[in-house]
């Protein structure tokens, strides 16, 4: 069975419009979607304006974290798709909402993660299990 999955990418806190809604059709839970979102936004940041002491990490606003989250995930056919921002049931097991200074995670009626993005990155791999 698939573990389905949606990325909401918003702009500043939960009332501000949805920019994103990304569905994942399988591998949606935290060792896949969360290990790989996490590892998309670690380290990086949201600027206002392009200049020459930019950050190596960083997008030019939501919009363009948005775009740079399609373009890193979506790399055959089938897989991920792009849903309306008003969609509410997309079968999702999870829901990662990203916003400009945090993730919250939710499955999908109970709050399971709220935090920063490096603070996201340590709780999605903080049950991993590392063999010799």
């Amino acid at each position: 069975m698939s573990t389905h999955c949606i990325t909401r990418i918003r702009s500043s806190d939960k009332n501000s419009p949805i920019i994103l809604t990304m569905y994942r059709h399988y591998d949606g839970g935290f060792e896949t979607h969360g290990v790989e979102l996490a590892e998309f936004l670690v380290d990086g940041t949201v600027v206002n304006g392009i200049g020459s002491n930019t950050p190596k990490k960083a997008w030019n606003g939501m919009g363009c974290l948005a775009a740079s989250l399609i373009a890193n995930f979506k790399n055959s056919i089938g897989g991920f798709y792009i849903y309306s921002v008003d969609s509410t049931d997309c079968w999702q097991d999870y829901e990662y909402h990203v916003y400009e200074d945090k993730v919250v995670v939710k499955n999908p009626s109970e709050v399971i993660f709220e935090g920063s993005w490096n603070d996201f990155h340590s709780f999605c791999y903080e049950d991993e299990i590392i063999e010799d």
